[in-house]
C-alpha cells in the first residue's frame, strides 16, 4: 500500500470517527433535553418563576423627595414644604384668561361596569366613566383656587351631557369625529373652530381682551398664569417644549393671546400644524400623533436652532408669521416621572403639574390633599415624594 493509499485510509478513519461524535453528542443532547421535560412535568416547582408584572398601586406609595440640596428645587421634609414662592397674580384691567380643554364621554360595556373596574380614591369609587369626570372636576378645581377669577371652557361632542358643572365653566359642543383613535385629530380641529368663534365675538367687541390656555384636562394649575401674558407681551401663541429629540413639544399646553391679531396668527398656524398631521402621522392618530406634527411644524421652518430646546429658558421665535413663545416644561408642563430615569426633583417655580397616564390617580390624592391642608406647596411635597409610582389609572 503506498502512501497516498494510506492516508486516504487514514482520512476516511477520521471522517468516521468526527461524524460517531457528532451524533453522540446529538443523541446526548436530545436526551438531556428529554430529561428536563420530564422532570418539570413531575415537579412543577422546579419551573422558572413566571416573570413579574409592572405592579400599579392602588394607594399612595410615598419615597424620598428627588432633589434635596439642589438649588431652586421643592426642599420637603415629609410633606412639609421647606422653601416657598410667592404666587403672583395677574394685574391688566378688562383682561381676563380662559382655560379650554377637549372632553368627551364614552359609553361604557357591561364589563367596564362590573366591581373588578371600580376604583377607590380616598373615600370615593369609581367607574372607569366616573374616573373621568373625576379628574375633570379636579382639574376645574384646581383652577378656581389659584386663579379663580378664571373660565373653563370645554370642548366637546354634541352626544356628551356635560350638564352638571356651574357657572364658571361653559361647555361648548363641535361636531366632529371625536372616537378614541382620531381624538388628538379631533381636538386641534375643535381649537381651530374656537379660534374662529373667538375672532367673529372680537369683530363685534372689540374691547374686552381674553386671553386663552388650551390644556389637557388631566394638569393642576398651581399658580396664577396671568402674568404670562404681562411678562412676555409679543407673543401670539406659547408653545412648550423639553429637551427630547424625537418629541421636544407637548400639545398639552398652548397658550394664545386674546388680541385679533394673536387669534388670527394662531388659527394659521394650527391649520399648518393639522394639515403635517392629516398627511404624514395618521398612523399615530391616537396618541403622539399631535405632537409628532407641532415638533415637524416647528423644526422644518428655515433657521430653527433646536439646541435651544437643551436650555430650560423661554425664548421667542418667528415661526410662519407667528410670533411663538417657547416656554420650559419644566415650569408650565411638569410631569411627575414615573419608574426608571434620571430625575432631579421639582422646579421651586413650577405652575402646572401634568398628571400624564396612570399618574391621574395622584391628581385626585393631591386635590384630597390640598382640600384638607389648603396649602399648595405642601401638597406639591406630596406629588414630589410620590412621582415614581405607577398607580392604577
Amino acid at each position: 500500500m503506498g502512501r497516498k493509499d494510506w492516508l486516504a485510509m487514514r482520512s476516511s478513519s477520521w471522517n468516521g470517527w468526527r461524524r460517531c461524535l457528532v451524533f453522540f453528542l446529538l443523541v446526548l443532547f436530545i436526551l438531556l433535553n428529554l430529561f428536563y421535560v420530564l422532570e418539570l412535568h413531575q415537579n412543577p416547582a422546579a419551573q422558572p418563576p413566571p416573570k413579574k408584572m409592572n405592579t400599579k398601586f392602588d394607594h399612595l406609595v410615598l419615597g424620598p423627595a428627588a432633589g434635596q440640596g439642589l438649588p431652586n428645587r421643592l426642599q420637603c421634609q415629609g410633606t412639609k414644604a421647606l422653601n416657598k414662592t410667592h404666587t403672583r397674580s395677574s394685574s391688566n384691567a378688562g383682561e381676563s384668561v380662559s382655560f379650554v380643554t377637549v372632553f368627551t364621554v364614552y359609553n361604557t360595556s357591561l364589563a367596564d361596569s362590573r366591581l373588578s373596574n371600580f376604583v377607590t380614591v380616598g373615600n370615593a369609587s369609581y367607574t372607569k366613566m366616573e374616573r373621568s369626570m373625576a379628574v375633570l372636576n379636579v382639574f376645574v378645581d384646581f383652577i378656581k383656587v389659584t386663579m379663580p377669577r378664571s373660565n373653563v371652557v370645554i370642548l366637546t361632542d354634541p352626544a356628551s351631557d356635560l350638564s352638571l358643572f356651574g357657572n364658571s365653566v361653559t361647555v361648548y359642543p363641535i361636531q366632529g369625529d371625536y372616537s378614541r383613535d382620531k381624538l388628538m385629530l379631533q381636538r386641534i380641529r375643535s381649537y381651530i373652530t374656537f379660534l374662529e368663534t373667538r375672532l367673529e365675538e372680537l369683530a363685534q367687541n372689540p374691547g374686552h381682551i381674553n386671553h386663552y390656555i388650551f390644556t389637557d384636562s388631566d394638569i393642576a394649575v398651581v399658580d396664577d398664569l396671568g402674568h404670562l401674558f404681562n411678562d412676555h407681551p409679543n407673543f401670539h401663541l406659547a408653545l412648550t417644549f423639553r429637551n427630547n429629540k424625537e418629541q421636544p413639544l407637548n400639545s398639552g399646553f398652548i397658550a394664545v393671546r386674546g388680541t385679533t391679531d394673536a387669534i388670527l396668527r394662531a388659527k394659521i398656524f394650527l391649520q399648518e400644524v393639522l394639515k403635517v398631521y392629516s398627511s404624514k402621522f395618521m398612523s399615530a392618530s391616537r396618541m403622539l400623533g399631535d405632537q409628532l406634527a407641532l415638533a415637524w411644524a416647528i423644526k422644518s421652518h428655515p433657521g430653527f436652532d433646536l439646541r435651544r430646546f437643551t436650555k430650560a429658558q423661554a425664548f421667542l421665535e418667528n415661526i410662519g408669521g407667528a410670533s411663538v413663545l417657547f416656554l420650559p416644561c419644566a415650569t408650565y408642563n411638569w410631569t411627575p416621572p414615573e419608574g426608571a430615569g434620571q430625575f432631579h426633583g421639582m422646579p421651586l417655580d413650577v405652575k402646572v403639574v401634568h398628571f400624564k397616564g396612570s399618574r391621574k390617580r395622584l391628581m385626585l390624592e393631591s386635590w384630597n390633599f390640598l382640600s384638607s391642608s389648603s396649602d399648595i406647596f405642601d401638597m406639591l411635597c406630596l406629588v414630589l415624594l410620590s412621582g415614581r409610582t405607577k398607580y392604577d389609572f
